[in-house]
C-alpha cells in the first residue's frame, strides 16, 4: 500500500472511532422555565435556548465528531453560566450576577456565539432585540 493510501486509512479510521466516542446529548428535566414575557420568552428561545437550556435541540449534524465535541462542549458550558430551564433554583444575588452577564455578553456582542449564528443565522440579535433583552435583565434586579 502507497504512503498516501496508508494516511487515507488512518484518517478514515480516526475519523470513524471518533463517531464511536459517546457523548452528553440529553436535556435534563425542566425544573421551571424562566418567566419572562411574551417577546423576551420568543427571543430567548430563537437565539438563546439551544446552549442556556434544558431544550436544546440536537440537530442531525450535531452528532458527528468532530464537530459535535464542539457543540456538545458549548451546550454544557452554557448551561453552566445560565440555564433558562432552571432558574426558579435561583436567588436574588444569582439573578442580578445574572441580569449583570447578559447585559455584558448583549454589550459585547458576544452572544449569540459566530460558530452558533453560521449555522442558526436566524439566531441573530437585532439591536432592538438586544435592547430588549438588556430591560428585561435589569427588571430581574432585586428592588
Amino acid at each position: 500500500m502507497g504512503r498516501t493510501k496508508l494516511i487515507i486509512v488512518v484518517i478514515v479510521g480516526v475519523f470513524i472511532s471518533m463517531q464511536l466516542i459517546p457523548l452528553n446529548q440529553v436535556n435534563p428535566k425542566i425544573i421551571q422555565d424562566i418567566a419572562a414575557p411574551a417577546k423576551i420568552d420568543q427571543i430567548l428561545r430563537t437565539s438563546c435556548y439551544d446552549c442556556h437550556s434544558n431544550e436544546t435541540v440536537w440537530p442531525w449534524y450535531s452528532r458527528i465528531a468532530p464537530g459535535s465535541f464542539l457543540i456538545t462542549r458549548d451546550v454544557i458550558e452554557g448551561r453552566k453560566h445560565i440555564n433558562f430551564s432552571e432558574f426558579s433554583e435561583l436567588d436574588a444575588f444569582d439573578s442580578t450576577d445574572i441580569a449583570e452577564e447578559i447585559i455584558e455578553v448583549l454589550e459585547d456582542g458576544a452572544m449569540p456565539i459566530l460558530p452558533y449564528l453560521l449555522l442558526h443565522p436566524g439566531a441573530s440579535l437585532s439591536d432592538s432585540e438586544k435592547q430588549a433583552l438588556k430591560i428585561w435583565a435589569e427588571s430581574l434586579y432585586p428592588n
